[in-house]
């Protein structure tokens, strides 16, 4: 694929003030502060292992930490909006402080978690939910006027897997996506990015129709962020578990990477790294 394919996209992000360059694409490391996240693996039991993972990825070449304190995965525990912030205000406070280079992604859906993480330090909101589970948030991110990641799911992370149904699942989640930037410009929040929502309330099969149609999102002309680390549609398709999908995760990423991903959201910093490395290679030949 030419390397020029993507040459209209928004390009940069404001952090607080400082372009973040974005032209090529990067990756997003998952810090998880919940008890019960699926690949358990990812969690961060304790404000040192926070700091020492944190300090691994952006040595392994992450450019964004995404922290979150409540498990969105199916039948997951509920978590109030206090103990979200009790498990996320001390990390970001402790990360700003020892790593002030670290930009701080917040996997939210509520307007007051967001509101307190970007207080404490934090720079980007990541809403699983679009505004649809807070309908606070897209007022707060306008004021905290700070970079959002908008994602597509139906129902809430309880319910999401029952709400399947589509006319036709691409252009669904365009005009879904159609509507809300609709909302989000009339509020002047200027810096969004996309995500597809793979594996929120879609079918093992309509991930990778998703996927095979992911190239039809770059009509936004926005970054597009991909989550596909470890998921269920890697390791059930493949009859294995979270902790043998690395492999299968580094083909998707490769994949997303050729139909226009900016974004790469994983658990595994530097093999997400060497495949953007490698299909930029091959773009350059």
């Amino acid at each position: 694929m030419a390397k020029d394919t993507f040459l209209n996209r928004k390009t940069t992000l404001n952090v607080k003030g400082k372009l973040t360059d974005i032209s090529a694409p990067c990756v997003m490391g998952i810090l998880n502060l919940t008890p019960d996240s699926f690949y358990n693996q990812s969690r961060a039991g304790s404000l040192d292992e926070a700091l020492q993972r944190t300090e691994a990825f952006l040595k392994d070449g992450a450019k964004f930490i995404d922290i979150g304190a409540y498990s969105s995965r199916p039948g997951a525990a509920e978590v109030s909006p206090d103990e979200e912030l009790k498990r996320i205000v001390p990390v970001v406070e402790a990360i700003t402080k020892k790593l002030p280079e670290a930009i701080i992604s917040i996997d939210t859906f509520r307007a007051r978690v967001a509101k307190e993480s970007i207080e404490a330090g934090a720079h980007i909101i990541n809403d699983i939910a679009s505004g649809d589970m807070d309908e606070a948030m897209f007022e707060t991110v306008a004021a905290l006027q700070v970079p959002y990641i908008m994602m597509h799911m139906k129902g809430t992370p309880q319910t999401m897997q029952q709400q399947t149904e589509y006319k036709d699942l691409a252009l669904d989640i365009t005009d879904y996506f159609s509507l809300k930037l609709a909302e989000l410009q009339k509020l002047g929040i200027k810096d969004i990015i996309l995500d597809p929502g793979f594996g929120f309330a879609k079918t093992l099969d309509q991930n990778y129709q998703l996927l095979n149609q992911l190239q039809d999102f770059n009509i936004f002309e926005l970054p597009l962020l991909v989550g596909f680390s470890r998921k269920s549609m890697i390791y059930k398709f493949l009859g294995l578990t979270p902790q043998e999908a690395l492999n299968g995760t580094s083909v998707l990423n490769t994949i997303a990477l050729l139909k226009g991903a900016s974004i790469l959201r994983v658990h595994d910093v530097k093999a997400a790294v060497e495949c953007i490395a490698l299909v930029q290679k091959t773009q350059q030949q």
